[in-house]
């Protein structure tokens, strides 16, 4: 009986592991790293429907360990690896650009300085720049007008 139950189960196991990813950066979104009793709970429902007609009863299904191929492995992490970069950056655009937005109402509640449309552009790039660059920044005398 061992025999026919396995080509179920691959065939199962196949059939419900391509519906997921292997990981998510995000909680919300189902994955077989994150959510595996749910992935294991849909292997054993889709296990139980092709033995049905033999009288066999699924208890359980527990996925113990996932392996892939190492080209394949080397694709995710290349991807999560990617997707990690990209959210990083996203929280570093969104912290830069909450500071360069204090900064010009500190500016502008004080009266420290009175900033064309231009100069706050260009400072607003500046600060941009600075706030997103990966290294520090680099000091600038200006001994003359801007203009």
């Amino acid at each position: 009986m061992g025999h026919v139950t396995d080509g179920f189960t691959d065939s199962a196991l196949r059939d419900i592991v391509r519906l997921y990813p292997y990981d998510t950066p995000h909680d919300t979104e189902k994955s077989l790293r994150g959510s595996s009793q749910e992935v294991a709970d849909r292997i054993k429902a889709e296990l139980q429907a092709k033995v049905d007609m033999a009288g066999l009863e699924i208890l359980e299904t527990r996925i113990t360990h996932l392996a892939y191929a190492p080209e394949i492995a080397a694709a995710m992490l290349q991807r999560q690896q990617a997707a990690a970069i990209i959210d990083a950056r996203q929280m570093i655009v969104e912290g830069a650009v909450g500071m360069v937005e204090m900064a010009l109402n500190k500016l502008s509640e004080n009266n420290v300085v009175e900033l064309d449309e231009e100069r706050r552009a260009a400072m607003v790039s500046n600060l941009l720049v600075v706030l997103c660059g990966n290294r520090d920044a680099q000091p600038i005398v200006n001994t003359g007008s801007l203009y």
